[in-house]
């Protein structure tokens, strides 16, 4: 067998510099398959037609898998029970009808505690009729 002898030094640097080259080639595609993939996930899970109309306004748990929650709907407001496998209308208002911190400018939106205390003084009004 002949013994092959190795590249002279100055071979070895273009060599290497095209795979850098390449290298940098793939990542920059998987980064744009990336972010083309986000972008597009976005696009699908951007609500449309009635579900654009339709915003949550405050939920509570009542429970370890068991939540209320207060969805606006135009004018209307449901008052929705949800629990595993399970969403169940517990009442309507009108949206006239709740005063939520929302209707003043400038204040926060209702979540977590003001939602609760909300509901607490309203099952409170529903228990004293």
């Amino acid at each position: 067998m002949a013994a092959t002898a190795p590249p002279p030094p100055s071979a070895v640097a273009p060599e290497l510099g095209a795979s850098v080259m390449q290298m940098m080639f793939g990542l920059a595609v998987v980064i744009a398959i990336l972010f083309a993939s986000l972008w597009l996930i976005r696009k699908l899970n951007a609500p449309r037609g009635a579900g654009a109309a339709m915003k949550v306004l405050g939920a509570t748990a009542v429970g370890p898998r068991e939540r209320v929650v207060l969805v606006e709907i135009g004018e209307r407001v449901l008052v929705l029970g949800v629990a595993p496998g399970r969403v169940n209308a517990l009442h309507e208002i009108k949206r006239s009808e709740l005063a939520l911190p929302t209707d003043t400018p400038g204040a926060p939106t209702p979540g977590g505690k003001a939602f609760a205390a909300w509901l607490k003084q309203a099952s409170e009004r529903r228990n004293e009729s």
